[in-house]
């Protein structure tokens, strides 16, 4: 139940009066919401313990109520159709054409009869509102279904759960869902059925993530022992009023006493997600209906106007000054024909009643109006609609083409915007993310250094070289068909001169398969990023050699004062490194054996006891034979978790682990702690016996059956976990408060979480801070990009022995970080900070303080967060590889040689995105590379000039404009990049964040622009979103180019939103890219076809269709107008008003729908070859002023022939004019067909239908033919 608290009107000082009026601001701002349970406002509240406080907020005010009521629909049976002729009327032509239809039912004006003109016009209105009326009731339909599922909501009258449907809930009402329950509105979280207050919710509905997002009960309600009790709640929330962002919920709740509570987006369930992993929920209802958050981010499909829309209607409205022309021409030449005839009037003319009759000036008006009734044909009314038609059919036959089905994903294209299908055709710039676009987003634990000692990892070199030996063998054993050219090497055209580049190009093709997709969908099923290239990891021997030893030296010296004191400096970094590979995330822990459903309790280790009881319980053979999660299958009452009831675990006694490393050959050390294989145990050799074989995916099939599975939210921190898994430091359980790490001697080790600081684009890290269960020391880990975990580090001094090591050890690792740059790999850095107590303490109290803050909430948390990030120490970094996409190279090859110029804006630092845009042939070795690193605005000016002066000295040719400034700029919009102008090799451009923001200034923009068009690549790096999209609109709105982005990310939503046109890719990040899309691909190589084959048959289609109707009305109209020089202008017709009202309608209007849809001018195979034909698209070849001007002359010339024809031919002859017209209009109806006819490139003939019609049905007229 909604308040809106109402101030009283009382006099009092002004403090108390500025007070109010703060206050009011306040409520403003908040909503503030209690149970619909408590008694209604004004009557007395029986609960005898209530404070006086609860009962002043109990009561006064008005009562708001919210609803649940889903209502999408936009007409009703009384408002639909004023609503709809409302909407429709919005569309000037339709204004004009019923304008021109109530016209003629003036008398002295009007050329046809009254109802039969007003039949076009009907009809079409008719046909939009019946569409309408089916979307409208198709809504109707979803609405009533939606509004009818059933939920728990508590009854007050009967004092339990009773079913109701969605609709009837309200803000303030108590819902209960169980498992696997979709969650009707959004909803604060009171209490779980898990121990610890957690609960598990799937996005899936909401932004298409499958993987688990984990919730918290609010503060304070989680300690509860007994069964939450809705009639017991009387407190009252104070929330932010309803709005769209997804990532935030703020609010407090205040309790009887006085005591505040923070209220987050952890503890808000929205509407629309799935309940996972939880029994049962009980929640307050915070926002209902059109409140939510779910459906105030629904803001329906996207209207775009593309450029060839804007282009016909800057024809129409030369259309409609040619009529006025001609009218005007028309009535002009009437009114002098009357004055010439004065005296001869009653000849030809009736008299009015009176005897007199019209002026010539009368009659000129008259004739004007009535010119624009009978010449009204030249407006085209149908071309609107038909071109609606024509873009949904070319939609279906889109999505009907196989070529752009991706069978490793099982998807396909998606258009989501109808109407600007012939832009694809004329795109001239690309802005394309890398991470998850250009890449796969299936990041591969490659290798990693640690105390400053570099692990290479070659064994798991050679386990992903196997995967790509793999897919090779089946790319040739089944060969892909289409007609793409053979896809080669991607090093093979690199230059010698760059080693490193040139052996790690073929790095990063991509190694997934079909083979690898299916098999990676029966492991995994539900989960992200857990493909067996992904979790597989094989350790390198030395490095696995040092965990191994610290996990037995840490097990001997656990029970005494400083286990790790015991550790050298080296191995104690190791320890922590893969601690903080484990525990420094958010990754979920679930059980295989019941996907989805609530398998996993909470159990507590802080004792390194064992029990004879807990032992024989865990390896008890009715365990041993389970086939489950030794996790899932522990179970304790909530008691007993309070009691803190304690766990350890040992390495399982399973020999099928051990027949499952001999006959893979790898060592025992590969094996890890829960039982399943790391390394490449998933991979028979070839060579083995059938029988072996189907015994050997029997066992991995019951490994696969106990294995843990990792719900992550992003892919690096899975490979993480990953990789730290096969180092057997095991994540086995994480809670809210507590993350259990399972090591194979010292056992289960239960950190408690203190706070999780989570990964922003501004901080570029997350932290999580922790009580060590060995020291009982607060503990921070960092892990972050390179450029800012560098500068947190303490400060060495060099005049001991430890700080020049610990100088040594940060000199070796930026030289590793800046290898694994080269490589093309993404690198973190691994940091550690040990707290004080009274450290913890005063930061703690600060940190509170921003938790509970309602205003600026955000901006208080990220000081906290900088103040606790300091003066870390380094334990390590990590690259993780990120494959190319299987075409990706070609795919772009081809764009650039259709005319395309490609731009790459990566968040990722600049060595990896450029080692990848040399692996994805976006920049080559025959290039010279501009890099524009500038520490400030001072020093980009400088470059960017001295760039300019390079790039003009390399173009004598040109001639750029001065402007303010003196700033140089030359922008063509229609020009192609001028790589062809200049001498030596082509220019690429590559920019850093920093530069990139000083670039993006108002006096430096123009030259930052000016540089980029010379240049044949520019890549962007470490760039925010913000300014991906600031990129794209500078573009967009200085060169007025057509611009296309392309992304799969959140980060990339508002580059898509602000091009042209938006591709999102249905990657591993979500669909957030795709929901803000135009267009939806499901791999970044349909972008070629796409593009180079259906935007550009869009574009000739509809180009050719639109100029085919201005040709076939204007001749039509022109049949009419060379008809008046011969009857004195009177706006008389020679041809039949069912033909001129029906012409548009009936007689022309199919045979161009069906050229619109299905006409090819070039073969697919052509187009595909030959991809400079695109260009003709980015020129507007076939459709520009010129072309338009031309198509009315020639459509000038044929009314000419068309008339004059039968005029000679009728010469001199007693026939009536009708008879006479009518051969008019079947010559003209012929010659619009035999045009038409001649503008079709594609024709077919039917073969077999007849016994030998193959050599009669021969083609008649120019163009391809095919054979159906």
């Amino acid at each position: 139940m909604e308040r809106e608290p109402a101030a009283a009107e009382e006099s009092g000082s002004p403090g108390r009066r500025r007070r109010r009026r703060r206050r009011r601001r306040g409520d403003g701002r908040t909503r503030v919401v209690r149970s619909n349970l408590l008694p209604p406002p004004g009557v007395e509240d029986p609960a005898a313990g209530a404070t006086k406080g609860a009962r002043r907020r109990r009561r006064g005010g008005a009562q708001h109520l919210a609803d649940n009521r889903l209502n999408t629909t936009k007409y009703t049976l009384l408002s639909f159709l004023p609503k709809n002729l409302f909407e429709q009327f919005h569309r000037l032509a339709n204004v004009y054409f019923v304008f021109i239809a109530l016209l003629n039912f003036v008398p002295a004006v009007n050329a046809f009869q009254p109802g039969l003109a007003l039949a076009p016009v009907l009809f079409i209105l008719a046909v939009t509102a019946f569409k309408d009326l089916w979307e409208d009731y198709s809504r109707h339909r979803s609405d009533h279904e939606i509004n009818h599922l059933g939920c728990l909501v508590f009854s007050r009258e009967e004092k339990q759960y009773v079913n109701r449907f969605w609709k009837e809930i309200r803000v303030g009402d108590f819902v209960r869902l169980r498992c696997n329950e979709i969650i009707p509105a959004d909803i604060l979280l009171l209490s779980s059925s898990d121990p610890d207050g957690l609960c598990h919710i799937e996005t899936a509905n909401l932004d298409g993530e499958t993987n688990l997002k984990r919730r918290q009960v609010v503060r304070g309600f989680s300690e509860l022992v007994s069964e939450f009790n809705p009639l017991t709640f009387t407190s009252v929330i104070e929330c932010e009023k309803p709005n769209n962002d997804l990532t935030r919920f703020r609010g407090c709740m205040i309790h009887d006493n006085g005591r505040k509570a923070g209220l987050y987006k952890e503890n808000l369930l929205l509407r629309g997600c799935t309940i996972r992993n939880t029994e049962a929920v009980v929640g307050i209802v915070i926002y209902a209906g059109h409140e939510t958050k779910a459906l105030l981010n629904n803001s329906g499909p996207r209207y775009k106007r593309s450029q060839l829309e804007r282009q016909m209607n800057c024809d129409v409205l030369w259309c409609v000054l040619l009529l006025i022309c001609m009218s005007l021409f028309s009535a002009v030449g009437h009114g002098l024909w009357v004055r010439r005839y004065q005296e001869k009037k009653s000849l030809f003319d009736v008299p009015e009643s009176d005897g007199s009759s019209l002026s010539p000036v009368t009659a000129a008006v008259y004739s004007f109006l009535t010119m624009i009734i009978v010449l009204q044909v030249l407006i085209p009314i149908s071309l609107y609609v038909s071109i609606e038609i024509v873009k949904v059919c070319q939609v279906y036959f889109i999505h009907q083409d196989t070529e752009l089905y991706d069978e490793e994903t099982d998807s396909q294209l998606q258009c989501r915007a109808l109407n600007i299908t012939e832009d694809l055709g004329q795109i001239q710039y690309i802005f394309s993310d890398k991470t998850g676009t250009l890449t796969e987003n299936k990041m591969v634990f490659r290798r990693c250094t640690v105390s400053g000692i570099e692990y290479s990892h070659d064994a798991n070199a050679q386990r992903l070289a196997r995967y790509q030996e793999a897919d090779s063998e089946e790319e040739e054993a089944v060969p892909r068909g289409g007609s793409l050219p053979q896809r080669g090497s991607v090093g093979s055209h690199q230059s010698v001169r760059v080693m490193h580049r040139s052996q790690s190009t073929k790095s990063h093709r991509r190694t997934g398969s079909r083979a690898e997709a299916k098999r990676a969908s029966m492991l995994s099923k539900h989960t992200a990023f857990s493909s067996p290239m992904e979790k597989d990891i094989t350790p390198d021997p030395k490095l696995f050699e040092k965990v191994s030893e610290c996990d037995r030296c840490l097990a001997v010296a656990r029970h005494q004062e400083h286990p790790l004191a015991h550790l050298s400096p080296e191995l104690s970094d190791v320890f922590d490194f893969f601690i903080a590979l484990t525990i420094c995330n958010t990754v979920v822990v679930t059980s295989p054996d019941q996907p989805r459903q609530k398998v996993r309790v909470r159990f507590e280790v802080k004792s390194p006891v064992k029990t004879i009881e807990d032992f024989l319980r865990r390896f008890s053979p009715s365990r041993l034979t389970s086939g489950c999660s030794s996790i899932g299958n522990l179970a304790t009452s909530k008691a007993a978790h309070k009691s803190g009831s304690n766990f350890l675990s040992t390495l399982p006694n399973d020999s099928t682990l051990f027949k499952l490393e001999e006959r893979l050959g790898q060592p025992a050390a590969a094996i890890s702690s829960n039982g399943y294989s790391s390394g490449a145990a998933s991979w028979a050799p070839e060579h083995t016996a059938q029988e072996q074989k189907l015994e050997l995916e029997q066992e991995q099939e019951q490994e696969q059956e106990r294995e843990l599975r990792y719900e992550a939210e992003s892919p690096d921190e899975a490979a993480l976990v990953y990789a730290a898994r096969a180092y057997n430091c095991t994540l086995v359980d994480r809670l809210h408060d507590q993350v259990s790490v399972e090591l194979p001697h010292l056992g289960r080790l239960t950190f408690e979480l203190l706070h999780t600081l989570g990964f922003d684009s501004i901080r570029k890290r997350m932290s999580v801070v922790i009580r060590h269960p060995l020291t009982d020391e607060i503990n921070v880990y960092t892990k972050g990009a390179d450029s800012v975990v560098m500068d947190l580090l303490l400060p060495c001094s060099s005049d001991d022995a430890r700080g020049r090591h610990q100088k040594k050890i940060r000199s070796k690792t930026q030289n590793y970080l800046n290898l694994y740059a080269v490589e093309g790999l993404r690198t973190l850095c691994i940091a550690k900070r040990v707290l004080s107590e009274e450290e913890y303490a005063c930061w703690l109290q600060s940190h509170l303080e921003a938790e509970s803050s309602l205003d600026n909430r955000e901006e208080l948390l990220f000081q906290s967060a900088i103040r606790l990030e300091t003066n870390l120490h380094l334990l390590g970094a990590t690259g993780i590889e990120d494959r190319l996409q299987d075409g990706v190279p070609e795919t772009i090859a081809k764009l650039r040689q259709a005319g395309l110029q490609i731009w790459v804006l990566t968040g990722d630092k600049q060595e990896t995105a450029i080692n990848i845009a040399y692996a994805c042939k976006l920049l080559d070795h025959d290039e010279e590379v501009i890099t524009l690193n500038a520490e400030s605005q001072e020093a980009c000016a400088a470059l960017l000039d001295q760039c300019l002066h390079y790039v003009q000295s390399r173009i004598p040719c040109s001639t750029p404009e001065k402007t303010a400034g003196n700033v140089s700029v030359g922008f063509s919009p229609l020009c192609p990049p001028s790589t062809s102008t200049t001498s030596g090799p082509s220019l690429s451009l590559v920019i850093d964040g920093r530069s990139l923001a000083y670039a993006l200034e108002k006096n430096l923009e123009d030259k930052f622009l000016f540089l980029a068009k010379q240049c044949r690549s520019v890549l962007c790096c470490r760039s925010t979103p913000l300014q991906k999209s600031m990129v794209v609109k500078l573009v967009r709105s200085k060169l007025k180019a057509m611009t296309l982005a392309i992304g799969d990310g959140a980060n990339d939503v508002s580059m898509i939103q602000v091009a042209d046109v938006g591709v999102g890719i249905s990657g591993q990040e979500g669909m957030q890219a795709v929901m803000a899309s135009d267009f939806a691909v499901p791999r970044f190589r349909y972008l070629e076809r796409l593009l180079i084959v259906h935007g550009h048959w869009c574009y000739s289609r509809l180009a050719n269709m639109v100029l085919y109707f201005f040709y076939k009305n204007t001749m039509f109209v022109g049949l009419l107008f060379w008809f008046q020089f011969y009857c004195g202008f009177s706006a008389s017709a020679m041809i039949d008003q069912w033909y001129l009202i029906f012409f548009n309608l009936l007689f022309s209007s199919l045979p161009q729908l069906v050229t619109g849809v299905l006409d090819k001018d070039v073969p697919a195979e052509v187009l595909l070859t030959e991809p400079q034909l695109y260009k003709s698209g980015q020129n507007m070849e076939e459709y520009r002023p010129r072309t338009f001007w031309l198509n009315m002359a020639d459509a000038a010339f044929q009314s000419l022939v068309c008339f004059f024809i039968p005029y000679l031919a009728y010469y001199d002859s007693d026939t009536d004019v009708f008879t006479w017209g009518t051969p008019i209009t079947a010559i003209a109806l012929f010659t619009f067909l035999l045009h038409l006819g001649i503008e079709t490139k594609t024709w077919v003939r039917a073969v077999g239908m007849i016994p030998g019609s193959a050599d009669a049905a021969g083609p008649t007229l120019p163009g391809r033919f095919h054979d159906i």
